[in-house]
């Protein structure tokens, strides 16, 4: 019974993911799960009444963390978001703010600015070119179905997945974006991720884990690769290892809206390319903030604060006012947040 209701729910991700590819999820289900017909609708809870979302496509979300969105946004606005990267990697532009990372095995002394040892750009909210993202009409459109109309950007990222050295540091451990973010409550908040090119299990594509985004935040911590970890790549400590997994292969333009308890992660990229996607975390301006002191996330305020202080050098501020300069109101108005 439990291998049925398995295949089941793939069936369920197959027919939602499936789209422009029937190939485009490969799953490897090892337990049993619950059967797409328990859901009833009177129990949405992670997603708001408008007219955007269908009633199957809320109840996927409901029932999985996730939603797929197929070729939402254009080719011209992804060739836009790649030149700007290129001239961030090249320095010709220095937006106030930005973090620029590379792998750990890249050495310093290799280290010459092009797009080929950049591996990631967050905090691009004064980047008007690349914060462009976070503001286009068909990202907010469906980020409203989760967060409400007052709606605040608050963390942004671009990730440029290297090709792996052979030290598997090109992967991401799985985790939960929650375990990052002061704020609550994790139903207001949602993730806009956009493959900047098609992604696949051979140059990392995420992975997420179904149905994870019901259950608690989980202790997280870097894990312990022999080859080394990027900084601030925390894991899940403890999870259930019997989860489904469904790899989600995308298109360029395709978007996935995910929950921030759902547990998802990437593999290592085996390509000789880089693999690019923009992403934004969003969240309902009426969150609020949360004092991280003596919880599960004290590990990473501590590190966001340490951070900030010596890339910016700003001293005696709290992990409030770092994520109060990071949000920007890209739709209604600014309340708590």
């Amino acid at each position: 019974m439990d291998k049925d209701r398995a295949s089941a729910r793939l069936r369920v991700l197959l027919r939602h993911l499936g789209g422009r590819s029937a190939g485009a999820v490969i799953a490897h289900h090892t337990s049993g799960t619950v059967p797409p017909g328990s859901f009833h609708p009177q129990q949405f809870q992670y997603t708001r009444d408008n007219n955007v979302l269908s009633l199957e496509q809320r109840k996927f979300y409901e029932e999985n963390g996730f939603l797929v969105i197929k070729n939402l946004v254009s080719d011209a606005d992804i060739q836009y978001f790649r030149d700007e990267f290129e001239r961030i990697c090249r320095t010709k532009v220095k937006p106030l703010g930005l973090m620029v990372m590379r792998d750990v095995t890249i050495a310093k002394s290799e280290y010459v600015p092009n797009e080929k040892v950049i591996t990631k750009v967050q905090d691009f909210q004064e980047d008007k070119e690349l914060f462009r993202y976070c503001t286009l009409p068909e990202i907010l459109k469906y980020v409203e179905c989760f967060t409400g109309p007052n709606i605040m950007a608050m963390h942004t990222m671009l990730i440029n997945k290297p090709p792996d050295s052979g030290k598997k540091t090109s992967r991401h451990p799985l985790h939960q974006d929650l375990h990052y973010f002061p704020f609550r409550p994790s139903n207001s908040i949602v993730c806009a991720w956009t493959a900047m090119e098609h992604i696949d299990r051979n140059n990392g594509c995420l992975v997420v884990l179904p149905g994870t985004h019901k259950g608690p935040l989980k202790t997280h911590d870097y894990p312990q690769w022999e080859g080394g970890v990027n900084i601030m790549f925390h894991g899940i400590q403890d999870y259930d290892k019997n989860n489904d997994r469904v790899h989600l292969l995308m298109e360029k333009g395709d978007t996935v809206f995910f929950h921030p308890l759902l547990i998802h992660g990437s593999g290592r990229n085996k390509s000789q390319g880089f693999r690019k996607a923009i992403s934004c975390h969003f969240a309902d301006a009426n969150c609020h903030y949360i004092d991280v002191k003596g919880t599960s996330q004290e590990n990473i305020g501590e590190e966001v604060l340490e951070i900030a202080s010596k890339i910016h050098g700003v001293k005696d501020v709290s992990l409030k006012d770092v994520w109060r300069f990071r949000a920007r109101v890209v739709k209604g108005e600014r309340i708590n947040l």
